[in-house]
């Protein structure tokens, strides 16, 4: 038991400090993004929904926002209410999949996209 424990401690060890360095790197990197030009609020990511013309882009798109605006509120109420971060941490895992989700859908969209236009270009005419 022993032995487990150490290993879940250096776990958790070196997963705060990945978050931490990936936090660090967004942050460092959006300032950058920002300080040439760039323009980030809330609406990002509906907004190039808009222009992915992708059945379920913008719903998707919606989905993965609410979450993050869930997920932020319940950061904050962690902070007055411990066992919020119960649901913070649920909600992570959530966030995450559905983002991941929303991506893949993209993905397979675009490859579904090319190998129409491909055919449309090597048809016989």
């Amino acid at each position: 038991m022993r032995t487990a424990y150490k290993v879940l401690a250096y776990l958790v060890a070196a997963e705060v400090a990945i978050q931490a360095m990936a936090v660090v790197w967004a942050i460092a990197g959006l300032g950058k993004w920002v300080d040439g030009g760039g323009v980030l609020d809330k609406a990002v990511l509906v907004i190039t929904s808009f222009f992915a013309k992708t059945r379920g882009a913008i719903k998707w798109a919606v989905i993965v926002f609410a979450l993050v605006v869930v997920q932020g509120q319940l950061g904050f109420l962690g902070h007055e209410i411990p066992a919020v971060g119960l649901l913070h941490g649920l909600t992570a895992l959530v966030l995450f999949g559905t983002a991941l989700y929303a991506g893949r859908r993209m993905r397979n969209q675009t490859h579904t996209a090319a190998s129409s236009a491909q055919e449309r270009v090597t048809a016989p005419l």
